[in-house]
């Protein structure tokens, strides 16, 4: 059955901590843990997007961060045809993860709204404890071959060999993702990459956020994608490692389902 998105308010007051309120770390590291979502609002500026980011992260440089470890995502007008830098144009984005492309990606990624589109541009949010408990209950075998070690290479010539579900050796999964011009995949798992895509698509709940507020996810659980837009769509993002313990992955909604779990070191 195909889940219906949830209206994007539900879904922001259903996930959102008051920063504001004695314990927030506490209750976001929870959060986390728990659902691997959060949601902010009050951030109306970069200079408290960074103020914020830090108490919960250690911000982790990369290609399109600016000298703040932040990055600004705007439409340039000059990358949107470009691999991997699509975020930095107007269109649609598929649903991935954070610098999967990477060794070890930044667990977490934020992002907050400094100006909304004209039309369009909502975020678009899927759990990938739902996709991966879709695929091994409904479509086995497409789950067993998506997580197969070292079918997937993410990234440039620099990249990374991987797969889409990594099982850890306490069963937990791990999940990395990609649809653009720097997925390369196996053939064994070519013919389950629109069963893949899908799952991700019934799976998906949208977010149409205002000046200061955002979401917080757990980047080895939540994929994210956006609509296309038009106008001045203005948004900053964090990535960084928690400075709080989390266990690597998601618990399986559907453990037995895995069966014997074929192994790849976390990395």
């Amino acid at each position: 059955m195909r889940r219906v998105h949830q209206p994007c308010a539900d879904v922001f007051v259903r996930n959102r901590v008051d920063l504001a309120v004695p314990g927030a770390e506490e209750k976001i590291a929870g959060r986390l843990r728990d659902t691997g979502l959060v949601t902010v609002d009050g951030l109306a500026s970069r200079t408290a997007v960074f103020a914020f980011a830090t108490r919960i992260m250690n911000l982790v440089p990369h290609r399109d961060s600016d000298s703040d470890g932040l990055t600004t995502i705007r439409d340039t007008r000059r990358h949107a045809h470009r691999a991997g830098f699509a975020g930095f144009g107007n269109g649609p984005l598929d649903p991935h993860t954070e610098r999967s492309g990477t060794p070890n990606p930044p667990r977490l990624m934020l992002l907050v709204c400094g100006q909304p589109a004209e039309t369009g541009g909502e975020c678009l949010l899927t759990d990938g404890q739902a996709v991966h408990s879709d695929l091994f209950t409904g479509d086995r075998e497409a789950g067993a071959a998506l997580a197969k070690p070292r079918t997937a290479f993410f990234g440039a010539g620099d990249g990374h060999a991987t797969q889409v579900f990594t099982v850890h050796d306490d069963l937990r999964v791990s999940v990395r993702l990609r649809f653009d011009g720097l997925a390369r995949w196996n053939p064994i798992v070519q013919p389950y990459l629109p069963r893949l895509r899908a799952a991700a698509g019934r799976h998906q709940v949208r977010l149409n956020l205002t000046p200061g507020q955002g979401y917080l996810l757990d980047n080895e659980r939540w994929l994210h994608a956006r609509r296309a837009f038009t106008g001045d769509r203005l948004f900053w993002r964090a990535l960084g490692q928690p400075l709080f313990p989390m266990l690597q992955g998601f618990a399986p909604a559907t453990p037995t389902s895995l069966g014997t779990p074929m192994l790849e070191e976390a990395g």
